[in-house]
């Protein structure tokens, strides 16, 4: 009897889903697995929570996904029933805080806002589905310009990307034409002012409907492909660890969190796309454990800030009749707050930065009604100037095995700080932030930092590169160091600094890695065949 080979995937978000289509789709002798911790939110597996429309489905949803703090799944998602845990609170909606507070809690208190989401499609389940192409030095360097180009367009294939969403938004086209007489004459060809890419697929009546991991999964979970027969994705199954013997992976150990069934799945290949903080942890707890393993955490740092539209400026740009259209065509999906969204990209030297506009009819806060900018007829904008870090050995996360987490995995330490390079950088940020607010109208909101981890786009602590040298944890093809059959995957291997959302570059990086993965398993089933 044949063996069929058999991928193993801990993590159901974008990347670990990328890897489960390109296999299926590049080699149909392969089944592959997928385990995810948490619960399936909605009915079609990794849809986006920001496509429910009714506001008490969409809140439930997200509290699903918050992990230790979910009041309804806390017990299967590893808190104990009646067990009191204190200072608990969560991020952003549908995530939860890593340290926080109670007993099992990691330790952060120099990167407070580390979060992660505990569902089908992780953080694609709440993303904000931003997708802008990495640039200049983001790139990943040892990765020649016309292979990143395919991947690249691979990946944007894969997350249905829309270069141009709400381009016929009147008032997103003010924004930008504000910006661009603001900022124009200081930017590059090719990179002045124009609107974020984003992934999903526009509706008729001008809404969006956000892609998540399903989008990316495609015909893995339609039902009669031949892809759907080979794949099957287990929801509140927590990997306990990757089982390997002499540089090999044998398959995973997993904790089914209904019943508590402990069993052992064999793989010919496992890849581990959890987050950048549990997939180190799952490694270390497995004892494999490379030197950088954790090592070299990079987040793009975020100052953001609300304006209220200046009527004056606004409408010498946008007609009544405009201004009208839009609203009507923005009532007719309320339940969706973005209705634009504009960038300025990186760029070097000159623009370090990656700014995003964010044009929503309401402030993202409860303005007093006393306030002067209560009620602006022009809307809002909520824009953030993301700044980046630069990758250094002292940042990361250790785990501890004398001490264990709130699910019994070596605890982890967060150590982290800024240095005079990003501090120069914010301090531009601000600068620049404030010269935008004060084009586009009136600060609601003052210009500030959010605090370490906020940004929720965790880079580098399992970071690809070129040697084996000690300063990473897997080679170009995102195969584990000394392993040809375990494979890492997700932001944690961005190796540069990168200044905005970097879901596109870690999905192209996943391309490039399942591809060898389908090719590998592809000759070493022909041997078996022969």
């Amino acid at each position: 009897m044949s063996h069929t080979p058999t991928v193993a995937i801990v993590g159901s978000g974008p990347i670990g889903s990328a890897y489960a289509r390109v296999i299926l789709e590049s080699n149909p002798d392969v089944r592959v697995v997928m385990f995810e911790a948490g619960p399936q939110l909605t009915a079609v597996p990794g849809q986006s929570v920001r496509n429910i429309v009714h506001p008490e489905e969409k809140a439930r949803a997200r509290q699903m996904s918050q992990g230790p703090q979910s009041g309804a799944y806390r017990e299967s998602l590893g808190i104990p029933a009646g067990a009191v845990v204190e200072g608990m609170f969560t991020a952003r909606q549908g995530t939860h805080l890593l340290d926080f507070g109670g007993p099992g809690s990691a330790h952060a208190p120099t990167f407070p806002a580390a979060a992660a989401a505990t569902n089908v499609g992780g953080q694609g389940a709440h993303w904000t589905c931003a997708i802008p192409r990495p640039a200049f030095s983001e790139k990943v360097d040892f990765i020649d310009d016309s292979e990143w180009d395919d991947l690249i367009t691979t990946a944007e294939g894969l997350l249905h990307a829309q270069s141009a969403a709400f381009a016929d938004s009147p008032i997103g086209s003010a924004i930008r034409a504000i910006l661009d007489d603001e900022f124009g004459a200081e930017l590059p060809p090719g990179y002045g002012v124009g609107t974020l890419p984003v992934a999903g697929d526009p509706q008729p009546d001008g809404s969006m409907v956000w892609a998540g991991a399903n989008t990316v999964l495609g015909p893995l979970i339609e039902d009669g492909t031949a892809e759907a027969a080979r794949f099957e994705l287990r929801d509140l199954t927590l990997v306990r660890r990757i089982e390997h013997d002499g540089g090999a992976a044998t398959g995973v150990t997993i904790e089914d969190l209904r019943t508590r069934e402990v069993s052992f799945v064999p793989a010919d290949v496992v890849v581990v796309a959890a987050d950048a903080f549990r997939s180190p942890q799952l490694l270390w707890a497995s004892g494999i454990r490379p030197r950088a393993l954790g090592r070299y955490l990079t987040e793009h740092h975020v100052v953001i800030t609300t304006v209220a539209l200046d009527e004056e400026r606004m409408g010498a740009l946008v007609s009544e009749e405009q201004f009208r259209s839009e609203l009507a065509r923005r009532a007719r999906n309320a339940a969706d707050p973005v209705a634009a969204v504009n960038r300025i990209p990186f760029s070097e030297p000159d623009h370090p930065f990656s700014l995003q506009v964010m044009y929503a009819e309401n402030p993202p806060f409860q303005l007093d009604p006393a306030h002067p900018a209560a009620g602006n007829r022009w809307g809002y904008v909520n824009m953030g100037y993301g700044v980046r870090k630069h990758p250094r050995v002292e940042d990361g996360v250790t785990f501890d095995d004398g001490e264990l987490d709130y699910r019994g995995f070596p605890n982890m330490t967060i150590e982290y700080a800024l240095t005079d390079a990003e501090e120069a950088e914010l301090a531009e940020a601000h600068e620049r932030v404030r010269r935008a607010g004060a084009a586009l109208g009136t600060f609601v909101a003052e210009p500030r930092l959010l605090p370490n981890g906020s940004s929720l786009h965790y880079m580098g602590t399992m970071r690809m590169g070129q040697e084996d040298d000690g300063t990473s944890v897997a080679d170009p093809w995102s195969r584990v160091w000394g392993y040809q059959n375990l494979i890492v995957g997700g932001n944690a291997l961005i190796p540069t600094a990168n200044t905005m959302n970097p879901t596109l570059m870690s999905v192209a990086i996943a391309v490039r890695g399942a591809r060898r993965v389908a090719e590998q398993l592809a000759g070493a089933h022909a041997q078996v065949a022969r």
